[in-house]
């Protein structure tokens, strides 16, 4: 099947990561002064794939938890929003559940991160093979589940037999420094995966670190374009984005918000793109609603739950006084 028609399936196989997130409430409280904190799921794969659930559409997540409850809250939370646990395998030992600590604040906002002996670094070849990738329309994942192995080896054997199955691969370059044994790994790793990939979605750092400086990020998208891949995002923060595909560059800017963090755009990006693809909107018109949510969920506290559905996404465009161009 092609790319779009892939889409149009809307359900969905995302390997990746799902974590707990804590943060202080009220909003705007500092970590290190706070008492009280909200708890839910995080962690980029689960939430695009909470995402594309609260817009009505089908994800299951592929991905290792710590057999403990922290592990069990990740699979409770992924229940709530409807994703499909099906391939959610709990691991023993000393592996632990991701761990996000992030403020509700955008003034010197603080997040802290605890990914050692990440639980979801243990996805194994023999977990992806069980997987029966002809029930899915498309495979979403995000750049973290290449740092490490065995989840590497296994994410790349994912793409192999998704592509067997006529899946198209739709890729989140989220790069993140902490969870990489060095830059050069990265490189190497994040632009393998790039090219193997239908759909890459990355700000212009992210493009720009594939590329070997931020300079030539968009050359390098360009590039991605006109040679591997069908549908390339470049994202430039508060300055918009550039969409590459079919020989077009669509230039779009963003929706201005009050923001309270800076976390959690992405992920709601991805889940409003793939979501507006798959209920057959124009290409241009799925990355502005991608934007939309994007904005909708910097201006609230929490990633997962502050991800809209249909209803309030659709308040949010009309109620809101219109985008602003690139």
């Amino acid at each position: 099947m092609n790319l779009f028609e892939g889409i149009r399936q809307n359900n969905f196989l995302v390997v990746g990561r799902a974590g707990m997130d804590l943060f202080p409430d009220p909003p705007g409280t500092k970590t290190e002064e706070a008492t009280n904190w909200i708890s839910d799921l995080g962690g980029s794969s689960a939430n695009i794939a909470a995402g594309i659930c609260k817009f009505g559409g089908n994800a299951s997540l592929l991905t290792s938890v710590s057999d403990d409850s922290v592990g069990r809250f990740c699979v409770n939370r992924l229940k709530h929003y409807g994703v499909d646990v099906s391939h959610v395998k709990p691991v023993g030992g000393e592996y632990r559940n991701s761990l996000a600590l992030y403020e509700t604040r955008v003034d010197d906002h603080q997040s802290v991160i605890y990914r050692n002996g990440a639980a979801d670094f243990q996805v194994t070849e023999a977990d992806v093979q069980s997987v029966d990738y002809s029930q899915y329309g498309a495979l979403i994942t995000a750049g973290t589940v290449f740092a490490s192995e065995p989840s590497r080896s296994a994410t790349f054997a994912a793409f192999d037999l998704a592509k067997k199955a006529g899946l198209p691969i739709i890729f989140d370059v989220d790069y993140r420094p902490y969870s990489w044994p060095s830059p050069q790994v990265a490189e190497d790793v994040l632009s393998h995966a790039g090219s193997m990939s239908d759909v890459i979605v990355g700000n212009d750092e992210e493009f720009g670190f594939m590329a070997g400086g931020i300079e030539k990020g968009l050359n390098k998208a360009r590039e991605l374009a006109k040679t591997t891949a069908s549908l390339v995002i470049y994202k430039m923060g508060e300055k918009g984005a550039v969409t590459f595909a079919n020989g077009e560059e669509i230039r779009t800017g963003i929706y201005p918000v009050t923001a309270l963090k800076p976390t959690g755009a992405g992920d709601s990006f991805m889940a409003g793109l793939m979501s507006s693809l798959a209920d057959g909107m124009e290409l241009r018109e799925s990355v502005l609603r991608g934007s939309a949510c994007a904005s909708m969920v910097v201006a609230k506290p929490g990633c997962a739950p502050a991800m809209p559905n249909k209803e309030q996404l659709e308040k949010f465009l009309a109620t809101h006084s219109g985008v602003v161009d690139a």
